[in-house]
């Protein structure tokens, strides 16, 4: 379960929205979160990755198949 508080502005047009189409205003809000949850994982990990840099293979490694884990 998740509550959050959203401006006016934004409540009003979710509303608007859920109303004009018979849908709900959690149905919105869920579809905006997963068209862009991806992005922000990737862009997220990504700065993690960069602030805490660990192992890295160059691409001959991985195309010959060298133990990456060891």
């Amino acid at each position: 379960m998740l509550a959050i508080k959203l401006p006016e502005e934004i409540e009003n047009r979710l509303a608007e929205l859920a109303a004009k189409t018979g849908r709900t205003k959690t149905y919105y809000v869920r579809e905006a979160i997963l068209e862009h949850l991806d992005e922000l994982e990737e862009k997220y990990l990504a700065l993690e990755r960069l602030e805490k840099p660990g192992k890295h293979w160059t691409l001959d490694d991985v195309e010959k198949g060298i133990d990456l884990e060891g």
